[in-house]
């Protein structure tokens, strides 16, 4: 963003940055998702006061889930409670495997807003995550890429829905460090630039019915404003 206008990079993983001169008009823009991941990467039980027998552990959700900030979200029926779940998500920028905390920042772009969808009832009877986080527009993602958040580890999340707070929590009440979700996450497989890594809802989840305006919002990143409709 420069005085108003969006600025059109050549390629968002360069190590130095070049514009290819084409400009689009802040307003009355519609922002589409930030980033197309070829991997989108969960963490569950990453939540204060965590009482499950297992520690921190990473999942995959299908990048078919992926939606633009302000699309609406289909709420699969007849599958019980659905939650919303505002997020910091990491976007990587360039390809990373064992990282350890002291290289880390060299290999994240930037962080965004994630909302994780979830079939809340589906995960009682589906322990692969497959079934409860399944469903058109699951994930959306943006308004931007925030590529100047001094510390991770301090940002704040606010669900709102239909005008009213719901949850308020940041990534300083993770369980695990965003820092030491990406050292575990690389420990067991490879990301490449524009890989996602979504670092758990610590506390910040709310139930939500067909109708619903629902707003994420990221200190210093954000808000995500999807709608809720019911679905197949």
């Amino acid at each position: 963003m420069r005085n108003g206008d969006w600025h059109h990079l050549e390629d968002p993983f360069a190590e130095v940055l070049s514009f290819t001169g084409q400009v689009t008009p802040a307003e009355g823009a519609k922002l589409l998702v930030p980033v197309r991941p070829s991997v989108l990467i969960g963490l569950s039980h990453n939540r204060p006061g965590n009482k499950h027998p297992l520690p921190v552990q990473a999942w995959h959700k299908s990048v078919h889930t992926v939606a633009n900030p302000e699309d609406n979200v289909k709420l699969t029926q007849d599958v019980g409670v659905v939650h919303v779940e505002g997020e910091l998500a990491v976007v990587m920028r360039k390809r990373a495997t064992g990282l350890t905390a002291e290289d880390v920042s060299d290999h994240v772009l930037g962080y965004t807003v994630a909302n994780d969808v979830t079939n809340a009832d589906q995960g009682l009877i589906d322990e692969k995550l497959f079934q409860a986080k399944a469903g058109i527009n699951y994930t959306p993602l943006g308004p931007w890429i925030e590529t100047e958040i001094k510390d991770p580890e301090k940002v704040s999340i606010t669900v709102n829905v239909n005008g009213h707070v719901r949850a308020e929590s940041g990534s300083f009440n993770l369980l695990t460090s965003v820092v030491d979700c990406l050292v575990y996450v690389t420990r067991w497989t490879t990301l490449e630039p524009g890989d996602i890594v979504m670092t758990g809802a610590p506390g910040t989840f709310a139930a939500v019915i067909p109708g619903d305006c629902v707003e994420i919002s990221l200190g210093g990143i954000g808000t995500l404003t999807p709608i809720f409709h019911e679905g197949r």
